[in-house]
């Protein structure tokens, strides 16, 4: 008997690798599941601006990390960029007329709100993967949509802003498939694995509106599960119990045994770096 619907995501064609060089750009879900790869080893770059809730500012962030020649890819190598939508809102400082990232706490009254619209959320996604496929031809993209609910906005207009969302990504997908046939472009159900899956407040942290550790790290299981290749488990499985040892808080950090087991576990490490020698 089954009490509960199970997201049904395919497994993808196309596979991350070892310590693939990655970026993630978007809301502080993006922060989370960033900070997951970075763990397991991946060379990833996770929100150097700060967090970036909206289509519009994914692409000031593409863009900014070009001009600051601060992108994590290499041109000759195969790499994952992960955009994390989490709202359509947006804010124009009224002076310029032009979308701001953050209003550094700015007076409310010097900023315009606007909701982007479908089209707008879409044409911004695909002109920050344009823009990096130029310079990063072997670049994979995965779209996702954040679960975190906008309790500012109200309920209702928050899931009309995540409707808006999906609605734009799909609509990407479908750009990419029709005008880039050989490039990668997915979708991957952050939202609904939440919303369907892990429909229990236990799943929430205190707040009630950001995945708990245990939601992040069950929806970090089901990214590997499509994305992982045989290798990639590979390395984890042989990195776990290195990284545990590692973060290991001990009683005693000056006794004989801990400082066995310190150089015990620093052999291992090395040994998995002349096995892996990109690892760090």
């Amino acid at each position: 008997m089954e009490f509960r619907t199970i997201v049904d995501i395919p497994e993808s064609e196309w596979k991350i690798e070892p310590m693939e060089r990655m970026l993630f750009i978007g809301s502080c879900f993006a922060d989370n599941i960033g900070r997951r790869f970075i763990d397991e080893k991946f060379r990833a770059v996770v929100n150097p601006y700060g967090v970036m809730y909206n289509p519009a500012s994914i692409l000031h962030t593409v863009n900014r990390l070009l001009e600051d020649k601060a992108m994590p890819f290499e041109q000759a190598e195969q790499g994952t960029a992960v955009f994390t939508l989490g709202t359509n809102h947006v804010y124009i400082l009224k002076e310029t007329g032009e979308i701001v990232d953050n209003c550094q706490k700015r007076p409310q009254r010097l900023f315009q709100e606007k909701e982007l619209t479908v089209l707008e959320c879409a044409d911004c996604l695909y002109r920050a993967i344009a823009t990096l496929l130029q310079s990063f031809p072997r670049l994979r993209f995965i779209i996702t949509v954040s679960p975190i609910r906008y309790r500012k906005y109200g309920y209702h207009q928050s899931q009309l802003s995540k409707a808006t969302l999906l609605l734009a990504t799909q609509q990407l997908i479908d750009r990419m498939a029709e005008r880039h046939q050989d490039v990668s472009a997915a979708y991957f159900p952050s939202y609904e694995i939440v919303n369907d899956e892990l429909r229990d407040y236990r799943f929430y942290k205190p707040d009630m509106l950001h995945p708990s550790d245990q939601a992040v790290d069950y929806i970090f299981e089901r990214l590997a599960a499509t994305y992982f290749s045989e290798a990639t488990h590979a390395f984890i499985k042989a990195w776990e119990p290195i990284r545990e040892a590692l973060n290991h808080r001990p009683f005693n950090p000056d006794s004989e045994a801990y400082k066995a087991f310190l150089i015990k576990t620093m052999e291992k490490y090395d040994a998995l770096r002349k096995q892996y020698p990109t690892l760090s």
